[in-house]
């Protein structure tokens, strides 16, 4: 069997150095969070980079079931803070837990001109995919 993406290792070690050492812009893409079923037919995108005031639903782990806002992203861990998510210290101070992107849906995109601009330009590829797919 060939590779499929030449420019990707297919090396254990190397796929996990390329990841943890990844700079800011790529693990931009990598934290990406798939949208709800109603921001994915609106806009027709299935995942975008999550970001500061997005609001979120965690579907998966511990914290399964609730929701909030982004207060931060946090790329050098690969963690999202979300708003009343978090757990007590000994010493009665309250922390922010980390969740991985991948386990939360966008219910909300805070949205301005870049934004927009994204959710086209993937709206755009999707449409002229499926166009290429049916002839």
């Amino acid at each position: 069997m060939t590779k499929i993406n030449t420019s990707l290792h297919s090396s254990r070690r190397k796929s996990r150095k390329a990841h943890f050492s990844a700079p800011s812009g790529v693990r931009r893409t990598i934290m990406s969070a798939p949208l709800s079923k109603e921001l994915r037919d609106k806009h027709n995108v299935r995942a975008i980079p999550i970001r500061k005031d997005d609001e979120v639903f965690i579907v998966r782990g511990s914290n399964k079931g609730k929701a909030g806002k982004v207060t931060s992203v946090y790329r050098l861990k690969y963690v999202i803070h979300i708003e009343r998510v978090s757990r007590e210290k000994s010493n009665g101070q309250s922390v922010p837990l980390g969740i991985h992107p991948s386990k939360v849906q966008i219910t909300k995109l805070k949205v301005d001109k870049d934004r927009e601009s994204i959710l086209e330009r993937i709206s755009k590829g999707r449409e002229e995919r499926a166009a290429r797919k049916k002839e």
